[in-house]
């Protein structure tokens, strides 16, 4: 039987590298034993995953195939980034001041955690005979992203991926009005707004490090910076639904 490869398993490759952490910084053991142990434990679970899974429908878009790889690719490092950073905001942010901080950051963490998941479903969803979306399901997605940016009264970036996205789907939903396939616009938006988190999140990984955190105010921009990335979570969210 043919290995799975863990690259198409997000969740494999999260609990290899949780292994491979607790492996290096809590146990300390050598390398030459939690490495081939974490890669080991990777592909079990991956192997685990594809004996689960339904076949793969295939799909008659070779450029459609290649975006879904690299949004998987893209959500899988995320999620480890974002893995990085919450175990490291937990080391760093100790006291009482930090609570508010640190629950923020948390929940920024596990939403990009759980995104690889998030991407497969959608994958698998745009796999099937009913991927086409529908044109009520666009306005209604449209709807609520106008809605969203009137509520806003600040957020520069955030109006922008709102208004970005807006004009995406006004595309997709004339292209929904000819019958034509959606699906790689869709892909290729995600991608983009993951890697616009990805950004945004190692410039927090980088400022926590380099950050007084006993200053108020440097504590303060560091809560409007997770508040950014909730922001971003929400747009990704909104898109990866079915």
């Amino acid at each position: 039987m043919k290995l799975a490869n863990p690259l198409y398993y997000p969740l494999s490759v999260l609990i290899g590298s949780i292994v491979l952490f607790i492996g290096v910084r809590l146990v300390q053991l050598p390398n030459q034993i939690i490495i081939p142990l974490s890669i080991g434990i990777s592909l079990f679970f991956a192997n685990f995953f594809q004996y689960r899974e339904p076949k793969y429908f295939e799909l008659d878009n070779p450029e459609l195939e290649q975006e879904i790889t690299a949004v998987q690719i893209a959500a899988l490092t995320l999620a480890n980034r974002a893995n990085e950073l919450r175990l490291e905001a937990k080391n760093l942010l100790t006291i009482a001041e930090h609570e508010r901080l640190l629950a923020t950051i948390e929940r920024s963490c596990d939403r990009a955690i759980e995104l690889p998941g998030k991407i497969r479903n959608i994958v698998w969803y745009l796999y099937g005979s009913n991927s086409l979306v529908s044109v009520g399901s666009l306005q209604r997605q449209l709807t609520e992203i106008q809605q969203k940016k009137m509520r806003l009264n600040s957020g520069y970036l955030e109006k922008q991926h709102l208004s970005k996205l807006a004009e995406n789907i006004k595309r997709n939903i004339k292209l929904a009005k000819k019958g034509e396939d959606t699906r790689l616009s869709r892909i290729f938006t995600i991608y983009h707004l993951i890697e616009d988190y990805t950004v945004i999140l190692e410039r927090y990984d980088d400022k926590l490090s380099d950050a007084n955190l006993i200053n108020l105010e440097e504590l303060q921009e560091l809560q409007l910076l997770g508040d950014e990335l909730k922001s971003l979570e929400e747009i990704i969210d909104l898109l990866v639904r079915k």
